[in-house]
C-alpha cells in the first residue's frame, strides 16, 4: 500500500529479459535499509525488490511480468535505461497518509494531450481509455506514474490536472511532454463504489 507522495527519482540502469523482464534502477534509498521481497512503487507499478547493491550508486532490481508490461506504460518501451521514475516504499503502520490511498496496481495508460503554464504551475490534460473514464470525478483523486493528483474538470474522456511547482520538482514531471504515456491508477474508493453499484443493480434485476 502506498500514498502516492513521492520519496524519490530513480534512473533506470539496465533492462534485460530472462523469461521476465528484468530491470536495475538507481535510487537514493539505502540498499541496507531494502529487504529482498520489499514493495516498491516504480512510476506507480508496485513491484518486488530481487536484489540490491552498491556499484557506482545505490541500486535495486525487480522482475516485471508479461502481464505487467501489458497493462502500463512499460508496454508503450517508455522505460530506457537513463530514463528517471517516480519511487515510493510502501507504508508502514503509522506513516502520514499525505496523499490517498494507491495500491501500485496500474488500471491503464493515459496519454497527456495538452499542457499549459499558468503562473508557476501547470495545468496537464489528459486523455484516458473509455472503460475508466467513469471512475474519474472532478475533485477527486488519480495516480498518475505513482504520483497522487487531484482532479480539477472532466469531460467525457478527458481530465485535468494541476501541477504545483514544488510537484515538477519533487518527481520527474518537470520532464513530461504531450503525448507522454502515463500509468493511472483510479481511486480505490471510487472502485468500490462502483462494484457495489452494479452489484445492487444486479440484485434488483
Amino acid at each position: 500500500m502506498f500514498t502516492g507522495i513521492i520519496t524519490d527519482i530513480g534512473e533506470i540502469l539496465d533492462l534485460r529479459q530472462e523469461g521476465d523482464l528484468r530491470a536495475r534502477i538507481g535510487t537514493s534509498y539505502d540498499p541496507a535499509g531494502i529487504d529482498i521481497g520489499a514493495s516498491i512503487a516504480c512510476d506507480g507499478v508496485c513491484l518486488t525488490v530481487i536484489a540490491t547493491g552498491t556499484d557506482t550508486r545505490p541500486w535495486f532490481e525487480v522482475q516485471i511480468s508479461a502481464e505487467t508490461v501489458d497493462k502500463t506504460n512499460l508496454g508503450r518501451n517508455v522505460w530506457r535505461p537513463g530514463r528517471r521514475i517516480n519511487l515510493e516504499r510502501a507504508l508502514k503502520v503509522g506513516d502520514e497518509l499525505g496523499g490517498h490511498i494507491v495500491t501500485g496496481h496500474v488500471d491503464g495508460v493515459a496519454e497527456i494531450t495538452a499542457m499549459r503554464d499558468e503562473g508557476g504551475s501547470t495545468r496537464l490534460s489528459f486523455k484516458v481509455p473509455a472503460a475508466l473514464a467513469g471512475f474519474i470525478a472532478p475533485k477527486g483523486s488519480v495516480a498518475l506514474n505513482g504520483t497522487s493528483l487531484t482532479v480539477n474538470e472532466v469531460e467525457g474522456d478527458t481530465f485535468g490536472v494541476n501541477l504545483i511547482p514544488h510537484t515538477k520538482v519533487a518527481t520527474t514531471w518537470g520532464d513530461a511532454q504531450v503525448g507522454d504515456a502515463v500509468n493511472l491508477e483510479i481511486d480505490t474508493l471510487a472502485r468500490y463504489v462502483a462494484r457495489m453499484t452494479e452489484w445492487s443493480a444486479s440484485l434488483k434485476g
